[in-house]
């Protein structure tokens, strides 16, 4: 039982794999040639998402029974082909969802209470109250769109907030409790105040918050986006900040990003980018909302349990 690691993980996954009498093959530096070329000795694979996991590889992969994402989105593996061909597809969304839910709140705090500015101004001698007079989540609708492990994770930690949390999934149903409202697209667009992305990308949701979906609500709101990049169109965003139906934004993710996340790129950074960075109507982090030194070692604790039951270990 041979296992292919392709990215870095926290140790303790090869670790207990190994104690679970797997071969762990820790090897960070493959090209994705050498990848088609050694896979078909695997039966399991361990990636984040240094490669795209296509159908040329699979096709390679002989062996193998699973694919192990360590994190929550899957949009670098073809999934329905893998299934196609008796490959199981594991990820640990279990692992991080706490900390993108935490990190979440944080920015939005951040943002209506003006602190990064705040913190610079201080920091330059300024005293400004005025100015910086923020805005209570107390009394806020915050809408949801897509309540898996991150939205339902963030809608809990909204609870002791005083505002209402209401929630769109278009895959899930029957989820509404005590603290967040089942809802319709309709509902999202006539009361949000937030509005807070927890979507994979798929062919669906590339793009979906665009210029034409932003102006179906019906009043001015904030947008945080801790899921993907490319989810939200930059410069639609940007014309709703100018006209002011967007009041500001958090972003952890960006259109930007190259496909390992590690970096942006910096060669084409387009003018809604240079926005972004010149606004203080705007928190950006750098993907980092579900990247936690507990979430490291919860997702790897996640991805073990996964492998070992597939195995019924």
């Amino acid at each position: 039982m041979k296992i292919l690691f392709i990215d870095t993980t926290h140790p303790s996954l090869h670790e207990e794999l190994v104690k679970a009498g797997f071969q762990c093959h820790l090897n960070f530096n493959l090209t994705t040639e050498q990848i088609i070329q050694d896979i078909d000795q695997y039966e399991g694979v361990i990636i984040r998402s240094k490669i795209k996991f296509t159908r040329e590889i699979i096709d390679r992969a002989l062996r193998l029974k699973f694919i192990a994402r360590v994190g929550a989105g899957m949009e670098n593996i073809d999934v329905s082909y893998a299934e196609s061909k008796g490959i199981s597809c594991l990820h640990a969304p279990e692992g991080n969802r706490d900390a993108v839910a935490e990190h979440a709140l944080g920015m939005l705090l951040s943002l209506l209470n003006n602190i990064g500015r705040a913190d610079k101004e201080v920091r330059a001698g300024k005293w400004i109250r005025e100015g910086n007079r923020g805005v209570e989540l107390a009394g806020k609708t915050i809408g949801v769109i897509g309540f898996g492990n991150m939205g339902s994770a963030f809608a809990q930690r909204l609870k002791c907030f005083g505002c209402e949390v209401i929630a769109y999934d278009k895959y899930k149903k029957g989820f509404g409790s005590e603290h967040v409202k089942e809802v319709g697209l309709t509902d999202i667009f006539k009361r949000t105040d937030v509005l807070s992305l927890h979507l994979p990308l798929t062919d669906e949701t590339n793009y979906l918050i665009n210029d034409t979906f932003i102006n179906k609500f019906a009043k001015p709101f904030y947008i945080i986006n801790t899921a993907r990049g490319k989810i939200l169109n930059t410069a639609d965003l940007v014309k709703n900040m100018r006209s002011g139906k967007v009041l500001g934004t958090c972003l952890d993710v960006l259109e930007y990003e190259t496909i390992s996340f590690e970096d942006i790129d910096t060669k084409v950074l387009p003018e809604p980018f240079q926005y972004l960075i010149r606004s203080d109507k705007v928190i950006l982090t750098p993907h980092i909302a579900g990247w936690t030194h507990e979430s490291n070692e919860k997702m790897a604790r996640v991805l073990v349990n996964k492998i070992k039951m597939l195995y019924n270990l």
